[in-house]
């Protein structure tokens, strides 16, 4: 199989520190690759070393064939990168900065200037291209650095925690950017903490726990790790919670979980359409309503904790 990137292996020490111990990742062309993990795992350092930033102390990486640490000079010809904080100029305008950015890449002028305007049009800035960065919102420099990472056309562009603090709104907004990044065949590796953000734009995740890979397989498969599916039911009259929870007890023959004051849920296996449909209709004879009722797979919270055991900080701090 062909991958735009690959690792085998990597080992990187600071100090007494193990950083990474044995890191395996790789990605197909044309996919979001999300490393997902929490601070400290190791996510950095291994873009770093896909980055020719860091050289690892044991195992290899290649980018569209090339060794990164062999041929340096050449990967970053075919790689992007933005990092957790915006990395542009704030004295220069938006044009101005990607411009600059064109031309360290050996673009002409002329070329430099085209892309310029095509990307900030793309992410939504030409209006306020002629503006000094500095006066931009935490969400505009975001995507300018994004645009950024896309001057030189890249085969490979890595984003590390693209999105840390920005708002749900601008996260979202990034979200449909990044997104965008793959149209023309390119490959993104995403290293995020956001496990919601991992499952709403990764093909395939890997997780990473203090510098280990411990997991990594699709949204789904990874999903399938925390057990089977649950049923979840908000009554429409509170009231009446009890009751539901009753019938999910009889249904799976295990017991409920009260999730929030007005919403109860229970893991189920087997045939678990079979058990939805049941509940489904052992509600209808009791005259339950439910403003929610739902078969889904476990979090990606859930899963991180299966493997873990422990939470994301995000999920802590919430």
């Amino acid at each position: 199989m062909s991958y735009a990137f690959q690792a085998d292996g990597l080992v990187k020490r600071f100090g007494k520190t193990a950083a990474l111990a044995g890191v395996e990742l790789a990605a197909r062309p044309g996919t979001v690759l999300g490393v997902l993990g929490p601070n400290g795992a190791g996510k950095t350092t291994a873009v770093r070393i896909l980055a020719t930033l860091l050289r690892p102390d044991a195992g290899r990486a290649e980018v569209c064939g090339l060794d990164v640490v062999r041929d340096a000079a050449k990967v970053r010809e075919l790689i992007g990168l933005t990092g957790q904080y915006a990395s542009v100029d704030e004295d220069l305008t938006a044009t101005e900065n990607l411009v600059l950015i064109g031309r360290l890449l050996d673009l002409r002028k002329a070329e430099a200037q085209a892309r310029a305007a095509e990307l900030l049009e793309r992410f939504e800035l030409t209006d306020d291209a002629g503006r000094r960065v500095s006066t931009y919102s935490g969400g505009m420099r975001r995507r300018l650095d994004l645009a950024a990472s896309m001057i030189g056309r890249p085969a490979v562009i890595y984003l590390d925690e693209p999105t840390t603090g920005l708002d749900p709104g601008k996260r979202e907004e990034a979200w449909r950017l990044i997104r965008s990044m793959t149209d023309g065949g390119g490959t993104v590796l995403l290293t995020t903490q956001y496990l919601e953000e991992a499952d709403a734009l990764a093909d395939e995740i890997t997780v990473i726990d203090r510098g280990a890979v411990i997991a990594d397989g699709t949204p789904a498969e990874l999903k399938r790790i925390a057990g089977g599916q649950t049923i979840t039911v908000r009554p429409r009259d509170p009231g009446r919670l009890v009751e539901a929870a009753a019938i999910l007890n009889a249904v799976s023959g295990r017991g409920a979980e009260t999730l929030r004051r007005d919403v109860v849920s229970v893991p189920v296996s087997g045939d678990t359409e079979r058990a939805f449909a049941e509940v489904v209709q052992r509600l209808e004879a009791a005259d339950i309503g439910a403003t929610e009722l739902s078969l889904r797979l476990p979090s990606l919270d859930e899963v991180f904790f299966t493997l873990t055991g422990h939470r994301t900080e995000e999920e802590a701090a919430a």
